[in-house]
């Protein structure tokens, strides 16, 4: 950061550049498996890099041939596949148990996204008379993201009789024998990796200035802002469908050129990766095998089964305003104050898939571009109103009555008001309230952010082994009468997962992908909060101020991201109906869900009420040095929500459960010696709860399995205890104005507890805490 000043003006130009590197599944104890490493041998898929086949003539140890699931032998030559009557080095996929032809997502996934930041901030100003000045800032961020997840799960290989790779196809068998081989196959080779760059432009100028009417001085403003995001995303790791059906499609051995290549030898098509060309696939060999056309190591293969993708979306806000502060007149205990003022913002936004995803031809599916906007125009008025000053029992009286009106071009007029008090009846002692009403409009990434495709981790309480139905007779009697429209399920249905296997742990990957993304329907949430709270400063101990805060906050229509648990939960758990509509989820004839879309939606209402309680001393100073202790708390009372607004429907209890810890607390300590310091944190989460994924009868991870509550009824409940993490600075102070700090957050490099519900994450954690011991270095320059 610099900066300079003359009589006239100033200017302050700031520059940053921070880096983070990517963290990795697999070196954390609670992502490295799907199940968790006490059950690190669960729920591996089948759709694996090996290869599943579907042979004509079956292979050995598989009980369902013909057309049985089959991988490859570790070796083995894929032309020997029974036909002909002639060798099969084929074996049943899994038929040994174990994981040995089963995938591990898992070590291929990012735990957490790399992100590169820039940015440069110049701010000045200038004054032009006495009493009008000119202000603006321009701003260039600019935040890149790398993500990796594991290789495209690719369940609709179908090799055509006419491949040469083909072993029971037209040029290894008599013709009337040939056949299509239908597989599966994870693109391990090819991650899928994407790379999100969202580069923010923001320029504001602001002209102000003052004049006096009657004695009083008046404030005045007028300016504006603009602010665009451009976000570019490139992507690689999804396969091409023309490409995969080329390659895999008809080819032959071209003795000339020595190698096989696609078409037929009477129409060759070019061997390439570029426009027009082809490579053929031999997908029966497995990851890591360099073979003839098999996918490791083929850069010419990878690049035409696996293109580059792009994505392009823009948001732009523009906004002009006036304001104007005074005093209107005079009381006993003060000038009485007023603010008014005028905005009007523009919102638009766009997102424009890759043209290929739009026409369906890549396994990553996405909408059409979607686009919009809309305009609101708003007035505001505030009065500040000091009513009693310095006499018995009101040092301080003072009331804030606000109000706010806004019209929408799209969701139409609101008035929100607000009204607070202070009231000091003692030096020492402040008491203060506040009520408000809110109105928060979607945002335009909200409306119109686009779509795209995703294998979700979901839990289906209609599996009958380890969802909600196994204990719960009231959630089973709804997914068996088929409840709310939806296809019923058996009485002995089992999610599936990918492979179509039965799930062994919940939540459990989807073996379809699910659609996610923005909508264009969300309607505005409305809110009214209240607190009331007081600050004691005794003075006689210096230092001390003690602060304890009630709140309660009602959000109607409340904006949330849903996703297919919470769905699932709502119909067939809450019995909440609307949440069972088919614009949401449907169920195929056997009861798995073969169809989700989720997105933002407005839920009934949300409702929060607590205590925020705190505690700053400053101690005296000791020729030791100079300590100074905070500590603040907040004590959730109730967290409660519901689903929509039938009158009938059960509002959900979420306190204590899930990403909801009842207390969490902040202790710190911090000591001060000349140019010296150094400050020790602790950080306190209370205990936590979820419904079981194990022990559904009691257990290690069962402690509660007699748990029964209005909302859920019968649900084994595991109670996670409460976590405690510590963090140390230690920092010094330079003759130069400089700040060098060194420190650690999460000291003993304490893992977080396991959550088989992961909450607010993509791994079995709590994702608000630490994933391990961070170390920093900083340096920090004041001028």
């Amino acid at each position: 950061t610099l900066g300079s000043h003359n009589e006239r003006g100033s200017i302050t130009v700031a520059a940053e550049y921070s880096k983070e590197d990517p963290t990795w599944a697999r070196n954390r104890p609670y992502s490295a498996y799907p199940s968790g490493p006490r059950h690190a041998n669960e729920d591996w898929t089948p759709v694996s890099q090996w290869g599943v086949f579907f042979l004509p003539n079956g292979c050995p140890g598989i009980e369902d041939s013909p057309y049985g699931a089959c991988t490859l032998n570790p070796g083995g030559n894929p032309f020997n596949a029974g036909q002909n009557g002639g060798p099969n080095d084929f074996h049943g996929t899994n038929s040994a148990g174990g994981t040995s032809d089963l995938s591990n997502s898992s070590q291929e996934m990012m735990g957490t996204t790399g992100i590169d930041r820039h940015s440069l901030f110049v701010a000045g100003e200038y004054n032009i008379t006495d009493n009008i000045k000119f202000s603006t800032d321009i701003l260039y961020n600019k935040r890149s993201t790398t993500q990796q997840v594991a290789g495209y799960p690719f369940q609709g290989g179908n090799l055509s009789p006419d491949s040469y790779y083909n072993p029971f196809g037209t040029q290894h068998v008599a013709a009337e024998d040939a056949t299509n081989i239908y597989f599966l196959r994870r693109g391990w080779e090819m991650p899928r990796v994407t790379r999100s760059d969202l580069q923010t432009y923001r320029f504001s100028g602001t002209l102000e200035g003052s004049f006096e009417i009657a004695g009083r001085t008046w404030n005045w403003d007028v300016g504006g802002f603009v602010n665009t995001n451009d976000l570019v995303k490139t992507g690689r790791g999804d396969y091409s469908l023309p490409a995969v059906a080329a390659a895999t499609g008809a080819s032959f051995f071209n003795p000339l050129t020595n190698r096989v290549e696609c078409g037929t030898a009477e129409h060759p098509t070019p061997y390439g990766s570029g426009p027009g060309q082809c490579v053929p696939w031999n997908p029966f060999y497995p990851a890591g095998t360099v073979a003839p056309d098999s996918l490791s190591g083929n850069k010419e293969l990878q690049t035409l089964l696996f293109p580059f993708y792009h994505d392009t979306g823009r948001t732009k806000t523009v906004d002009y305003s006036a304001n104007l502060t005074g005093s209107l007149f005079s009381l006993p205990a003060g000038d009485v104050g007023v603010a008014t003022g005028y905005e009007h913002r523009s919102e638009s936004g766009r997102f424009e898939p890759d043209a290929s995803k739009q026409a369906g031809q890549s396994t990553d599916l996405a909408g059409t571009m979607t686009n919009g906007r809309y305009k609101v125009d708003e007035y505001y008025l505030e009065v500040d109103v000091p009513v009693l000053k310095d006499v018995p029992f009101f040092k301080e009286l003072s009331f804030n009555v606000a109000a706010r009106y806004s019209d929408f071009d799209t969701f139409g007029e609101t008035t929100n008001g607000k009204f607070s008090m202070t009231w000091r009846p003692i030096e020492d002692l402040l008491v203060r309230a506040n009520y408000a009403e809110g109105f928060r409009a979607p945002t335009i990434g909200d409306l119109y952010g686009g779509s795209s495709q995703t294998f979700d981790s979901y839990t289906d309480p209609c599996d009958t082994v380890l969802g909600s139905a196994a204990r719960n007779p009231e959630v089973l009697a709804r997914c068996t009468s088929g409840f709310g429209g939806q296809n019923p399920t058996a009485g002995n249905f089992r999610q599936p997962r990918q492979g179509g296997r039965p799930c062994a742990a919940q939540p459990c990957q989807t073996p379809i992908p699910f659609m996610s993304g923005s909508n264009p329907n969300l309607q505005p949430e409305t809110s009214t909060s209240k607190t009331a709270g007081l600050v004691y400063s005794p003075s006689w101990v210096q230092g001390l101020d003690l602060s304890l805060d009630w709140y309660n906050v009602k959000i109607k229509n409340t904006i949330v991201g849903d996703t297919v648990s919470q769905m699932l939960q709502d119909c067939y758990v809450f019995g909440v109906a609307s949440r069972c509509s088919s614009a949401l989820f449907t169920r195929d004839a056997s009861g798995a869900v073969n169809t989700a879309l989720r997105a933002g939606i407005n839920q009934g209402w949300q409702e929060v009420e607590g205590y925020d309680f705190g505690v700053n001393y400053r101690l005296p100073e000791f020729s030791f040095g100079r300590f100074r202790v905070s500590w603040d708390s907040t004590y959730v009372k109730l967290n409660n929500v519901k689903a929509d607004n039938r009158s009938d429907t059960v509002p959900q209890v979420q306190n204590s459960f899930g990403g909801f810890p009842r207390l969490r607390s902040n202790l710190s300590l911090d000591w001060t010696l000349g140019d010296f310091g150094a400050t020790w944190t602790s950080r306190y989460y209370s205990s936590m709860k979820e419904s079981c994924a194990y022990d559904l009868t009691g257990g290690p991870e069962c402690n509660q399995p007699d748990h029964t509550a209005p909302d859920t009824g019968h649900d084994p409940t595991n109670r996670v205890g409460s976590t405690t993490w510590h963090d140390l600075q230690v920092r010094w102070t330079a003759p130069w104005n400089g700040t060098v700090s060194v420190g650690a957050n999460n000291v003993f490099n304490k893992q977080p507890p396991l959550m088989y519900s992961a909450p607010n994450s993509q791994f079995l954690y709590y994702g608000g805490f630490d994933i391990g011991r961070f170390y920093y270095l900083r340096y920090t320059q004041k001028f």
